[in-house]
C-alpha cells in the first residue's frame, strides 16, 4: 500500500480500474500519511477528510458497477489555497485573508470533482501568490524534496511539495509568472504551464489577472494531460507514439542563458544533448524582442497586482511579510497610461514572437537559472532575497509575457528542468512534446 503514495496518478487509476486499488483504501492512505508525516504541516494549510473519503466512496461504487467516469475516477489530488472549496476556509497563505470560507467551490475544483477526481485538502503557498521562493514566514514555507534548507519554488509551494513528498497523486496549482513550473523544476516533477483562459479562474484568488494561469504538478506528462483534461471535462491529449526525431527546437539564447548557475547549465545541456541523440534538430538563436518584454514586465505584473490588492493591504499592511507588501506596493508607482502602454506594446512583441518562432516545435530554456536557495539566509539578507527572487522568476515569466503554454521537464540534474514553451492554446502539441522528450531523458 505504502507503494501506492509514489505512483503516478495514471498507474493508480489503471491500478483502480483493474480492480487491484480501491479508491477507499487508496484515498485512507493518502489522509494517513498526511496525518503521520513530519512535514505535513508545512506542506498542507489543512486537509479535508470528510470530503475525501465521500468522494472515494462515491468512486467505489461506480468502480463497482463499472461506471467509472475516466482514468483518474477516484484518484486522490491537492489543490492549492487560492481555489476555493466549499466550507474549508481558503486564505491565499496571507494573514489578510484569515478566516474567509467560500460557500462555492472554484469551477476547476466542480469540473474535476464531476470527473471523480478526490479532494485531500488544501496547501501552502507563497503569499497572495507573488513570490517564486516559496518562502512564507507568515503562514508556512513547505520543504524542498531535494534540500532541506532550501526553499521549494513558489507560488505553488505546497502543491509541489504534496506530491514529491508521497502526500497526494497530484497538485493542483496556478501560474502568473512561473508558479506551477518553478515548484515543479526544484522537486523534480513535471509542471504544465496553460495558456490564460485555457481554464476558468472562477473560484480562485487572483493575483494579475491577465496573467493568471491554473495548472497541475505530476510525477508525469501523462498524468498533467489527464488532469487538464479532468479540470477542463474534455477529452485528454492523444500521447500515443509521440517522437522527438524530427521535432524542431530552438534553444532561446536572449535572456534565458544569462547568468546560468553551474548545476542548471549542466542538467539542461545534458538534456538538450539526449534530444538531439533522440533525433530532435536543435537550433539556437535569440529574439530580441525578450529583452524588451522583460523590461516591461514590473509594469505589467505589479500594477495590476496592487491595482486588485492595494485596497486590502492598506487596510492591515503589518499583516504581510515585508518584502511581498514591497513588491506590491511597487505597482502603486506607474499609472493608468504607462500600464495601458505597456500593454499596448507586449500584444506587439507577442506577434513578432509568433512569427519568429511560427518554424519550430517548440522554444527550449532551463526553467529555473538558478537552484533553490537557502532559506534562512533569505529571510536574514535583502540582497540575497531580491536577486534570487528576480533570478527564480526570470525565464518562467517569458512564456507568461508571451502568453504561451508550457511543460517543464525534470532534467536528471537534482532541482533542474528544462521547458518546452509553444503558441498559446497548443497544450496538447506541446504536451505530445513533452511526452516524447520524457521517454527520451528516462
Amino acid at each position: 500500500m505504502r507503494n501506492w503514495l509514489w505512483m503516478t496518478a495514471a498507474d493508480l487509476g489503471r491500478g483502480i480500474e483493474a480492480g487491484k486499488i480501491h479508491p477507499v483504501e487508496l484515498t485512507e492512505a493518502y489522509l494517513d500519511a498526511a496525518e503521520k508525516h513530519p512535514e505535513a504541516g508545512r506542506i498542507y494549510s489543512r486537509t479535508t477528510p470528510r470530503r475525501a473519503r465521500s468522494m472515494s466512496i462515491a468512486a467505489a461504487d461506480r468502480a463497482r458497477a463499472g461506471q467509472r467516469i475516466g482514468l483518474l475516477d477516484g484518484v486522490p489530488i491537492s489543490w492549492k489555497d487560492l481555489f476555493d472549496a466549499s466550507g474549508a476556509p481558503c486564505e491565499a497563505g496571507s494573514a489578510l485573508l484569515k478566516g474567509r470560507v467560500p460557500e462555492t467551490d472554484a469551477q476547476v475544483l466542480t469540473t474535476a470533482t464531476a470527473q471523480g477526481l478526490v479532494c485531500l485538502g488544501k496547501t501552502h503557498m507563497s503569499e497572495l501568490a507573488f513570490s517564486g521562493l516559496g518562502l512564507n514566514p507568515v503562514t508556512a514555507t513547505p520543504p524542498n524534496v531535494n534540500d532541506p534548507a532550501a526553499v521549494p519554488g513558489g507560488s505553488s509551494s505546497g502543491a509541489a511539495a504534496s506530491v514529491a513528498f508521497g502526500l497526494a497523486a497530484a497538485a493542483i496549482g496556478s501560474d502568473t509568472g512561473g508558479s506551477v513550473r518553478i515548484p515543479a523544476s526544484w522537486n523534480d516533477l513535471v509542471g504544465l504551464k496553460t495558456t490564460s483562459g485555457r481554464l476558468s479562474n472562477q473560484g480562485a484568488v487572483p493575483l494579475c489577472e491577465r496573467f493568471d494561469t491554473v495548472g497541475p504538478l505530476a510525477r508525469s506528462v501523462e498524468d498533467c494531460a489527464l488532469l487538464l483534461a479532468a479540470m477542463e471535462g474534455s477529452k485528454p491529449a492523444d500521447l500515443v507514439g509521440a517522437s522527438v526525431k524530427g521535432a524542431r527546437l530552438l534553444v532561446l539564447e536572449t535572456v534565458a542563458l544569462d547568468d546560468l548557475r553551474e548545476e542548471p547549465a549542466r542538467g539542461f545541456e545534458g538534456a538538450v544533448e539526449g534530444l538531439a541523440r533522440a533525433g530532435a534538430r536543435i537550433e539556437s538563436g535569440k529574439i530580441e524582442e525578450v529583452t524588451e518584454a522583460m523590461d516591461l514586465a514590473a509594469i505589467l505584473f505589479t500594477a495590476e497586482a496592487y491595482g486588485i490588492w492595494g485596497k486590502t493591504i492598506e487596510s492591515a499592511p503589518q499583516k504581510m511579510f515585508p518584502r511581498i507588501l514591497e513588491r506590491f506596493r511597487s505597482g502603486a508607482a506607474f499609472t493608468a497610461s504607462d500600464y495601458v502602454a505597456a500593454w499596448r506594446r507586449m500584444e506587439e512583441l507577442r506577434k513578432i514572437w509568433a512569427q519568429k518562432t511560427a518554424a519550430y516545435d517548440a522554444v527550449i530554456l532551463p526553467t529555473a537559472p538558478n537552484l533553490p536557495p537557502d532559506a534562512k539566509r533569505l529571510m536574514e539578507d535583502d540582497e540575497y532575497y531580491v536577486t534570487e527572487n528576480l533570478l527564480t522568476l526570470r525565464n518562467t515569466r517569458i512564456g507568461n509575457l508571451f502568453g504561451l503554454c508550457g511543460v517543464t521537464l525534470p532534467t536528471g540534474q537534482p532541482s533542474c528542468g528544462i521547458s518546452f514553451i509553444a503558441p498559446p492554446m497548443q497544450e496538447e502539441r506541446v504536451l505530445r512534446l513533452a511526452s516524447a522528450a520524457e521517454r527520451a531523458l528516462g
